[in-house]
């Protein structure tokens, strides 16, 4: 795992921004194609805003969900509510190349499958990512996989959902279609993830964040969130 510092939030999230374009780039060029998974947070948000003002091809980007909430259309505790505002609303993907988590279905894990059948189609079988970002939370968590639920130990699965969270239930991908990503981007801000931050590094399994695989994986933190890494590891980017 490879873990760069930055002096805040504003430097991480246009850091990821680049790094994003960057591996876009190279997997138009590559593949024909690129298709990344995006969760929430208020750094990615940041991060979105500065990538939607980037030249990229992006009629051959893909955007799908690592998580939402259950909620209503509109809601604003939905994921997909401030990626429309942060993204979608300012770069010219295509409609049918953004996929969102159907979490408004009645029969859910019904709809799960019907999320997994898609990331098959467009990502092949087994699907591949070419970057999934994700965030983590104080208690450990990643994309909607926190301690204790049974989701966890889920592996014939690429999508699942969740008990409840912090009063939601939650729609996620799995780590199978995340640790099959060609690129895990993690952004890490604020000084309460920091403890968090040196268990990840750790590889501490009591810790959902933990059970990513660290290969390829890279860490964009600010200095509140890498306050407890060691002296080399705080060598700002």
């Amino acid at each position: 795992m490879n873990i760069k510092v930055y002096p805040n939030e504003d430097a991480v999230a246009g850091e990821a921004a680049a790094i994003i374009a960057d591996a876009a780039r190279a997997a138009v060029t590559s593949r024909g194609r690129f298709i990344m998974a995006l969760s929430g947070g208020r750094t990615p948000w940041l991060m979105l805003r500065a990538l939607a003002a980037r030249e990229l091809p992006w009629g051959r980007v893909h955007v799908f969900q690592v998580d939402e909430r259950l909620a209503p259309t509109g809601d604003p505790d939905r994921n997909f509510a401030h990626l429309r505002a942060s993204l979608l609303d300012h770069a010219p993907l295509l409609p049918e190349h953004v996929h969102a988590m159907p979490v408004e279905a009645a029969e859910l894990d019904r709809a799960a499958e019907q999320y997994a059948r898609t990331l098959r189609e467009v990502a092949g079988l087994p699907p591949v990512l070419d970057l999934i970002h994700l965030g983590l939370g104080p208690d450990g968590h990643t994309a909607s996989l926190v301690p204790g639920d049974p989701v966890l130990d889920v592996t014939a699965a690429d999508v699942a959902v969740t008990g409840p969270y912090q009063g939601r239930r939650r729609m996620t991908l799995t780590f199978p279609i995340i640790n099959r990503a060609r690129l895990v981007l993690w952004l890490v801000t604020g000084r309460e993830k920091a403890e968090a931050l040196v268990r990840l590094r750790d590889g501490d399994r009591s810790i959902p964040g933990s059970r990513v695989s660290q290969k390829g994986a890279l860490v964009l933190a600010d200095r509140a969130a890498a306050a407890r890494l060691g002296t080399e590891e705080k060598l700002e980017a």
